[in-house]
């Protein structure tokens, strides 16, 4: 086999024709230049390579403050109704890479990199991951806020500014263990403060009732300090922006009369305050109720509304002073849309506004509420669903629960009045759930206080309908649609599998980057032997690309021409990371029985993280990691069949990974994963996917034809029928000899020789407890999986299927989700026009 490109050779190779642009390659080492002279003369005379970098990062980011700058001015003058996307997460990765894409820079960087003797991919390394989300919710937010700037719309991104994001998870002993990201260590090259632009937060406090009104008084403030990041679209000038808040304490803060005398302690408490901003949450699909969470989603919503109300009401540029007091064009100007339940505050806190401060009648500021604010349900496990304990809101947000009192209770009157008599219903659609702990619940908040609630793939919209807000979508069904998620073919294309795109412009031009339908010309190319011959040799070169990251980082030597079967996602039971385990004993069964046979060789690849507090998940991380202990080690398995746990999965290793990919695993059980993201990015990298018809594997089945996937398992009505019949576990155990023996096997301490009853919980959970019933679906994935070996045993046959699947992942672009919000939710019409670069005048 052919050693991997060294990458000098992979640079020239790689370049995607125009795609990355030739800029002035003298311009950008001058600029280099002069940005390393600057650190260095402050600090010190020998470079490091993180000085390196922060040059290349400052002399990129020199490009986009004029484009920043002309964006706004841009928006100023024309008044355009502007976006606001809401997310408590936005999991950006790195910036560098990204930046240079979009703004067709990467061949000027590149070169200008090379010809001072560096590396860019080295330099490129060295950034840290701004890993402010958890998984698909957070990343998601990421490819919107990147379409919305290459739509040309005026959206800004809010969020919170995390000091420390995701964990870094290391694998000691087999076992998770977390680390705190401390991402901002040595400073962030791509984000602004703006002191000046700080606002106040309220927190506890009294309510007070006068003839003049309601006033909330007696509050604790927290300062809310903006940080920007310029966010820039394809090509086209455009430079959104992401605003993140951070905390800070007033300097008044503890340093009141009661506390005289002991001012160190008053400054120390500081931190009480400064907290909010500390840490990301790291639950994926799990409600925690903790008091400092809902700080911190007051804090975002709080912050965000006030500096919108500042930018309605003082739309001229450069203008301070007010232009607009009257309220009635606001749902005309401003769109707000919520990521999921975490900014649903919102809803209460814009009524306050409006009726407390701005003085607007109780019925009009309803109804400018709900025109303005739009709610996207990402779950519908009920573990997922926020409910608020109204003891918290109580102490922490006296007047919000008031007015939530307020608005269920128009909100309840209105369903008595169409369903007279009806009080389970009533029970069922009321805001507040009563019983030992009365609680808010922040979906059915958002459901009653938006115009427009979607689900993000056409089987979870269905399901929502049908059953998570089925009341709700008899009183209302026009507030219900569907938005199919999607990705940004940049990130997700270009920037991790250039060789790839670059195929791909050979054959039918560069326009695919900015319109991702145009991948259905490749059905032209399906039979045509050099595209086919071309598209596998790319997959080669990205397999032993990474082959040789994992030797390096991993010190595991894989087989290259092996097929790399990948699963990387949150671990999570619904997620059937266990499904994937089985299949894993049953193959290292299958070759220990008979180690002469022939065998497809695989390479099973399986990463995320486990939330903290979730045992399970953590348990599951274990099996995985002591199953490949043992198969690893076993000389009759040799090259046939390695397990591999990916450590400390992350923006930027999917970026290596699922290039890599020859079989993407998406396996939850039918009706649980609201969509899935990473199902897209594998289909468009050239991957097969084998999955159930969950989420939007429905979708890429139906685009792609069912044929080219590998589809196995329940269907969501067979889950039902399944579930009102019970889910008997040992039924299967009993029937089904493979699987018994791979249970037996995990049961009695095989895999854990040192401590035999290791996995007693998962095997309890999987016989006694399975929500998601793993073996119900075994039978079905074991065959579907030989079907995958017989096709990748005939290459020529398996390329023209990936060739197909990426011919038919177009509609999975996150350009076409956000046009249709656009059209459908926020009333608003993308924009093709380019705004004229820094150094042409402005029209």
């Amino acid at each position: 086999m052919a050693a991997p490109l060294s990458d000098g050779e992979r640079r020239k190779q790689i370049s995607v024709r125009g795609i990355a642009g030739l800029g002035d390659v003298a311009e950008v080492r001058k600029s280099f230049n002069r940005h390393l002279h600057f650190t260095l003369v402050k600090d010190r005379n020998v470079a490091t390579p993180r000085d390196y970098f922060f040059a290349l990062a400052h002399t990129v980011r020199d490009h986009l403050v004029g484009r920043w700058i002309r964006t706004q001015q841009h928006y100023y003058e024309r008044d355009p109704k502007r976006i606001y996307y809401l997310s408590l997460e936005f999991y950006m990765g790195r910036t560098l890479q990204n930046t240079m894409v979009n703004l067709g820079l990467q061949n000027a960087c590149d070169e200008a990199i090379y010809q001072l003797g560096l590396d860019l991919e080295e330099l490129e390394e060295i950034e840290e991951d701004a890993g402010l989300g958890n998984g698909g919710l957070g990343r998601l937010a990421a490819c919107f806020l990147d379409s919305m700037a290459t739509l040309g719309l005026a959206a800004y991104g809010y969020g919170i500014r995390y000091e420390f994001g995701i964990f870094n998870q290391k694998i000691v002993d087999g076992w998770q263990v977390e680390e705190a990201d401390d991402w901002l260590r040595y400073g962030n090259p791509w984000e602004k403060a703006r002191p000046e632009y700080m606002l106040p937060v309220h927190f506890y406090g009294r309510v007070e009732h006068s003839p003049e009104g309601v006033k909330w008084v007696d509050t604790q403030v927290v300062l809310a300090m903006p940080y920007d990041t310029p966010v820039p679209g394809y090509k086209n000038n455009t430079v959104n922006t992401m605003r993140l808040w951070s905390a800070k304490a007033p300097n008044d803060f503890n340093l009141q009369e009661f506390n005289v005398g002991d001012y160190i302690e008053a400054v120390l408490d500081r931190n009480l305050a400064e907290n909010i901003s500390r840490v990301l949450y790291p639950n994926d699909n799990f409600f925690e109720g903790k008091e400092l969470r809902l700080k911190q989603e007051y804090f975002v919503v709080a912050a965000t509304l006030q500096d919108i109300i500042r930018r309605f009401k003082s739309s001229k540029f450069g203008c301070q002073d007010p232009v607009r007091t009257s309220f009635e064009t606001f749902p005309d100007k401003v769109a707000i849309q919520l990521n999921d339940t975490h900014p649903a505050l919102s809803i209460p806190e814009l009524m306050r506004i409006l009726v407390d401060v701005e003085k607007v009648d109780w019925d009009k500021a309803w109804e400018i509420t709900k025109q303005t604010c739009a709610y996207t349900n990402h779950t519908v496990l009920p573990e997922a669903l926020e409910r608020w304990p109204v003891s918290m809101f109580e102490k922490l947000l006296p007047r919000h629960l008031e007015i939530i009192y307020a608005l269920n209770q128009m909100h309840l009157d209105r369903v008595a009045a169409l369903y007279p008599g009806d009080i389970d219903r009533l029970r069922r659609m009321s805001v507040i759930e009563e019983g030992d702990c009365k609680r808010i619940n922040m979906a059915h908040l958002c459901v009653i206080g938006s115009h427009a609630v979607n689900g993000v793939a056409r089987i979870h919209s269905d399901i929502v309908k049908n059953t998570v807000f089925k009341d709700f979508y008899e009183l209302e069904p026009e507030k219900f649609q569907n938005k199919t998620n999607g990705i940004t073919p940049r990130r997700w294309l270009l920037l991790c599998n250039p060789g790839l795109a670059d195929v791909i412009a050979e054959k039918i031009g560069e326009d695919f980057v900015t319109d991702l339908s145009q991948l259905k010309k490749l059905l032209d190319f399906i039979d045509n032997e050099t595209f086919i011959r071309d598209v596998a040799k790319v997959k080669q070169e990205n397999k032993l690309k990474f082959s040789a990251y994992l030797e390096e980082h991993y010190k595991v030597k894989i087989n290259p021409s092996s097929m790399f079967d990948i699963q990387v996602k949150r671990i999570h039971e619904y997620k059937r990371q266990l499904l994937n385990c089985l299949h894993a004993i049953t193959l290292y069964n299958r070759i220990r029985s008979d180690p002469s046979k022939s065998f497809v060789p695989r390479t099973i690849m399986i990463g995320g993280k486990a939330a903290p507090g979730y045992h399970m998940a953590k348990m599951i991380i274990k099996l995985i990691t002591s199953i490949g202990e043992v198969v690893n080690n076993d000389p009759y398995v040799g090259d046939k069949l390695k397990v591999i746990f990916l450590e400390n999965y992350r923006v930027s290793l999917a970026e290596k990974v699922i290039p890599a990919a020859d079989l993407s695993q998406q396996i939850s059980t039918a009706g649980t994963e609201a969509s899935g993201t990473g199902n897209m990015k594998f289909m468009l990298n050239g991957a097969l996917t084998i999955g159930t018809m969950d989420g939007a594997n429905v979708e890429m089945a139906e685009e792609a034809g069912e044929e080219n996937l590998f589809i196995f398992g329940m269907r969501v009505e067979e889950v039902e029928a399944l579930d009102r019949q019970g889910y008997n576990a040992r039924e299967y155990y009993d029937r089904i000899p493979e699987l018994r023996q791979a249970i037996d096997q995990i049961s009695s301490g095989f895999f854990s020789p040192r401590d035999p009853g290791c996995f007693r919980d998962v095997v309890n959970m999987l016989m006694h407890h399975d929500r998601f019933k793993v073996f119900a679906d075994y039978e079905a994935y074991i065959k579907c999986q030989g079907q995958v070996d017989q096709l990748f045993m005939d290459p020529r046959e398996w390329t023209r299927k990936v060739i197909r699947n990426i011919a038919c992942s177009g509609k999975f672009s996150s350009d076409r989700t956000i046009t249709e919000y656009a059209r459908e939710i926020w009333g608003v019409e993308p924009s093709a026009t380019k705004i004229p670069p820094p150094n042409l005048p402005r029209d």
